[in-house]
């Protein structure tokens, strides 16, 4: 009964094998392993046993060895062998030699065959498992489809046909439903191997499905002739993508939107309708950051490249468009560049500038010239000022000799300690005339603030000497 189990159990694995593409010689190493195992349960593990694979008849065969000893010196029949009986099975055994008998698996008995017919099929499902680890293994970083099963702890389960896989919340598109059915795609994100078999994670959020998404669909990117430098996404609303061409006469963002919006709206529909934009590329970051902004109108940037920070100056009627819903725009676009964004309005960034060119006018012998060069060149205040080293201010035009930057710095330090020892706090320039439009009256208003902020100084550090 049992013999004839292991034979119909080596006839099943080996259609197994086929089936499933599994290795012969890891089938043969499982059903050897799994008699051996069997063998032992049933005579235990004080008998020396082993199995061999017979190529010639097909069939796993079990040996039991014994050592050849005299008869005088013969005990213990399970290990041992009389050499007049070794003489028998061997005519040329000898004393000391370890001799192999062969056993008949009919005599495991039913119990034992079933133990060895589970370790052969625990193999087996190992060895698939491996395999199916090795095929997504190589395949990550590729686009997959599947049919969605169900829904296990808010994660969809997707049938890719050999093994499932998940997409977890997170790298789902917010607002995507599913039923039992519905065929759907992703990226494949992760491919790990747990206790339970391959891992694999499936995204649907990620950036790189949307650069595999035009990968697919645009041809020009699959041949290398356009290349997508960065993408960003905020899944289901909004994704901006940066391309540039290797061929001068191939248009990057043409080839991505295609005729009529053909190949953009293919992907629009596969990620639920969200909108793209898509980028031109620039070498000049600040241009790179101008067209990252589209569909905005930017007036200036000022860049801070130690930072890696920008400070961009819009129409007041551009501002909520350069910012977009909820920041949206301006997200995306310090995402796609890798720079820090802080948008102004024209009015906003004046009243700014007006702001700190104030300041460093209450530096004693300070016009407004030369307040607008130290302005110009990254000092908005004069307690930013006295922070700096002495080679940072000789960058400012008319500062460039080593004492007279370090006297600027010394006289903005003096400022400092002025205000602190009045106790009054530093003076900021009137909302009226950071507001007026007409630059003569500004200016008018701000020297002649000034002009006071001076003189109550001067009149507070004489009463203090009188003292």
């Amino acid at each position: 009964m049992a013999d004839n189990m292991f034979s119909e159990l080596s006839r099943v694995i080996e259609q197994v094998g086929k089936d499933k593409g599994i290795d012969k010689q890891v089938i043969v190493e499982a059903i050897t392993q799994g008699m051996l195992l069997a063998a032992r349960k049933k005579y235990g593990t004080y008998r020396e046993i082993e199995a061999s694979y017979n190529d010639e008849t097909g069939e796993i065969e079990l040996f039991e060895f014994k050592e050849v000893v005299t008869k005088e010196a013969f005990i213990d029949e399970e290990v041992e062998i009389t050499q007049d009986e070794a003489l028998k099975l061997d005519p040329q055994a000898q004393l000391g030699d370890s001799i192999g008998i062969k056993m008949e698996a009919g005599d495991l008995g039913r119990i034992a065959a079933q133990t060895a017919k589970q370790i052969i099929l625990q193999k087996v499902r190992d060895a698939e498992r491996e395999i199916i680890f090795n095929e997504f293994e190589q395949r990550k970083g590729e686009i997959a489809s599947g049919i969605a099963r169900r829904v296990e702890k808010g994660a969809i389960v997707v049938d890719l046909g050999r093994t499932e896989a998940f997409i977890p919340p997170r790298e789902q598109i917010p607002g995507e439903q599913y039923k039992p059915g519905d065929r759907l795609q992703g990226f494949l994100l992760e491919v790990r191997q747990s206790t339970r078999g391959p891992q694999i994670i499936m995204s649907r959020a990620s950036e790189q499905y949307l650069i595999k998404l035009f990968e697919l669909e645009v041809p020009e990117i699959y041949d290398g002739i356009v290349e997508i430098m960065a993408a960003a996404r905020e899944p289901g609303q909004r994704a901006k993508i940066a391309v540039r061409s290797k061929d001068a006469a191939v248009d990057p963002v043409g080839a991505c939107v295609g005729m009529k919006g053909s190949r953009v709206q293919n992907i629009v529909q596969e990620l639920k309708g969200e909108k793209i934009d898509i980028v031109p590329w620039d070498e000049d970051v600040t241009r790179y950051v101008v067209n990252a902004l589209a569909p905005a109108e930017i007036a200036k940037v000022f860049v801070d490249e130690a930072a890696r920070e920008m400070e961009v100056v819009v129409p007041d009627s551009q501002l909520s468009l350069a910012i977009g819903r909820k920041g949206q725009n301006v997200r995306l676009a310090a995402k796609l560049t890798g720079w820090k964004l802080d948008i102004l309005s024209e009015s906003a960034s004046s009243s700014r500038t007006a702001e700190s060119i104030f300041n460093l006018m209450l530096i004693p012998g300070m016009n407004e010239t030369m307040a607008q060069n130290i302005y110009q060149s990254g000092f908005a205040s004069f307690k930013v000022l006295a922070q700096a080293a002495t080679e940072e201010v000789m960058s400012v035009p008319g500062y460039d000799d080593p004492a007279k930057a370090e006297k600027l710095i010394q006289d903005a330090k003096k400022l400092i300690a002025q205000y602190e020892k009045e106790g009054t706090p530093i003076p900021s320039l009137p909302s009226a005339a950071k507001e007026t439009k007409s630059a003569g009256s500004s200016k008018e208003q701000a020297e002649q603030r000034l002009k006071e902020e001076l003189s109550k100084l001067s009149q507070d550090d004489q009463e203090s000497k009188g003292e």
